[in-house]
């Protein structure tokens, strides 16, 4: 099978069960920022593989990460289906993975030090990365609100997305905040 179909070469997609949109259709829009966020994921994890870092703690955040990835493959193929739907059935997002992202910030938030002010994102490496992920995670949301169905069901499981994702935002912030205080490293405070 070849990587390149050439389909989009008159700058159209399709959407899942083969609807074709422009690429800068605002669906095509919130799966390719959420794409972006899985690969900043990437990063996160790739980092992690550093060997100073403790193995207990980075083979948890890992396992925590992948997860969280394989749930915004979920959020993109919502994000990729069209309003009338496809008779297609994509297995709803559950509950429970919103508050595993709820119980991992209160984890962490139970080992860092309260906050002050704002934080200027900033080393480590790691902490910098979940930044750029919370803020290109902050642009799927925008997207996601961006998007209204008149579906029923689709409408549902937006819904839920949207939730997801704005509790992952709040996940990443900890989790920055989380590798300041594993690594020692003094976070930055913004202080007019």
């Amino acid at each position: 099978m070849k990587i390149y179909t050439k389909t989009g070469d008159q700058g159209t997609t399709s959407l899942v069960g083969g609807k074709r949109v422009f690429k800068n259709d605002p669906r095509v829009e919130a799966y390719g920022d959420a794409d972006e966020l899985i690969s900043y994921l990437g990063l996160i994890i790739a980092e992690g593989e550093n060997p100073a870092n403790t193995a207990s703690t980075a083979t948890q955040i890992r396992k925590d990460l992948l997860k969280i990835q394989q749930i915004l493959m979920c959020v993109s193929a919502f994000l990729a289906m069209p309003e009338e739907g496809t008779g297609k059935q994509l297995k709803p997002l559950e509950e429970s993975e919103i508050e595993f992202l709820e119980q991992g910030i209160d984890t962490m938030t139970s080992q860092i030090p309260p906050q002050k002010a704002f934080v200027i994102p900033g080393a480590p490496i790691q902490a910098a990365l979940c930044h750029v992920a919370r803020t290109v995670c902050r642009r799927v949301e925008r997207r996601c609100v961006d998007i209204h169905s008149t579906n029923e069901d689709l409408e549902s499981n937006l819904v839920k997305c949207k939730k997801y994702i704005n509790r992952l935002s709040d996940y990443l912030f900890t989790l920055a905040r989380y590798f300041n205080t594993i690594t020692n490293t003094p976070e930055v405070f913004w202080l007019p």
